[in-house]
């Protein structure tokens, strides 16, 4: 049996807007969250003395971080080469320079030779020595189409007939790769990739066009006990025979992360199977307070604010208010006291929206009368700073819309009753061969 300890999507270095500098070390606030949060999870890998270590990928925001950032980075890994840990760095989309073609963040290590340190830039099957004995890992980082694809291949195709393309000469490799694995060993997928069957957030409109969906069905293959993922920074199980599982990001980006965990995957692996704990990180906290305060009388709209505000976790949160109120409410507003209430945060906004009588009171204009693509889109015919995101977050809003056409399952996916299903569930959807 190895155990290990996985987790993936640090991006130290993301969010700094949030935060100020601390005097007494130089950094941003922001960058010492995302700091503590790694550390955590080294502390755990030397706490529990697991044997393997695996990153899932996306160590910085983008390829280039400052060098003071890698340093940082360094430093704590650094700490299991001490330790004597095998490590396992998975390059993700962030780190790749350009199209994957020109390096990636996490090459230096190898480079440099770092003891026990394997960086995953391609597909390939690693041989690693633990204190616990021998496990293969596969590596599959973040794949680009021209990565897969020669470009005469592609000619003539329509993007549907591409990605299928695609998606049959990443099957036949990793199909290459499970037939060369040792029987009676411990075997690991480590992958940094976009699940079809996943809950997405962010990730999926940051790469929209860069890489490939891939079906669970082409990962959860019988020769892999463990399946480690990165990319996708909300926790989740997608399968459970062979374990299929998404750590998730350790730290919080931004508000659209604001109600999920964050934390880190240790797992148990044999030859015949795993099982795994997760173990939720103090990330920092994000919280949105919104009030409509069109329908109250403006000498009750500073009272509501404040009353919303105690309510709040405003200590120690990265928080916003967000409100709308009419033209004659604004004199009803003490903004000094509001300040005042939201000094306790560890960083706020306050984002006023002011809204003229005649949008609130037209039954035609109310959104609460007009299906939610119209409402958005007559919002957003009025918000004339928001005119460059208009696209964006109409693609956005379609997107949701459809996905609550067919929801997902609800409850806790570490519950029994919520399995989700094996590979024999997917034997009827191979792709059909070219």
């Amino acid at each position: 049996m190895v155990r290990l300890l996985h987790f993936s999507d640090v991006h130290l270095g993301s969010g700094l807007a949030y935060g100020s500098i601390n005097p007494a070390t130089g950094l941003n606030t922001r960058l010492e969250d995302f700091v503590a949060s790694l550390q955590r999870c080294i502390d755990l890998a030397l706490d529990l003395a697991v044997d393997l270590v695996l990153f899932g990928g996306d160590a910085f925001p983008d390829a280039t971080p400052p060098p003071r950032h890698q340093e940082l980075f360094a430093q704590q890994f650094r700490r299991l080469a001490d330790a004597g840990i095998p490590t396992v760095l998975l390059v993700g989309n962030h780190d790749q320079y350009g199209q994957g073609q020109e390096g990636n963040s996490l090459a230096i290590y190898r480079a440099l030779g770092v003891a026990g340190f394997v960086v995953g830039d391609r597909l390939q099957t690693h041989w690693i020595e633990t204190r616990s004995g021998s496990v293969q890992v596969t590596t599959l980082p973040w794949l680009n189409r021209s990565t897969l694809l020669a470009r005469q291949e592609g000619l003539g195709l329509d993007p549907e007939g591409l990605t299928q393309k695609l998606l049959q000469r990443l099957d036949l490799a990793l199909e290459g790769e499970a037939r060369r694995l040792r029987p009676g060993i411990p075997a690991i997928l480590l992958a940094h990739v976009m699940v079809d069957t996943a809950r997405h957030g962010a990730e999926r409109h940051l790469s929209v066009g860069k890489g490939l969906t891939v079906p669970l069905w082409l990962l959860a293959r019988p020769a892999y006990q463990y399946v480690a993922l990165g990319h996708v920074h909300c926790h989740q199980v997608l399968c459970r025979d062979p374990l299929v599982i998404y750590p998730g990001s350790i730290e919080r980006v931004d508000f659209g992360e604001e109600k999920e965990e964050k934390g880190c995957v240790v797992a148990e692996v044999t030859a015949t199977g795993a099982s795994y704990e997760f173990l939720p990180l103090p990330a920092r906290a994000f919280h949105t307070i919104r009030l409509d305060l069109t329908p109250y009388p403006p000498q009750e709209v500073q009272a509501k604010l404040l009353e919303a505000i105690a309510k709040a976790p405003v200590a120690g949160s990265i928080l916003r208010l967000i409100y709308r109120l009419r033209p004659d409410q604004l004199d009803g507003i003490d903004e000094r006291a509001l300040h005042q209430a939201l000094a306790p945060a560890f960083s706020y906004t306050i984002a006023p929206e002011v809204v003229s009588p005649g949008r609130i009171r037209l039954p035609g204009l109310d959104p609460r009368h007009l299906e939610p693509l119209t409402a958005l889109e007559q919002y957003l015919a009025d918000r004339s700073d928001l005119a460059p995101l208009r696209n964006e977050l109409l693609a956005a809003a379609r997107q949701l819309l459809a996905e609550a056409a067919d929801p997902l399952p609800e409850g806790n996916a570490n519950e029994e009753e919520a399995d989700p299903p094996g590979p024999a569930d997917w034997e009827e959807q191979q792709l059909p061969l070219f």
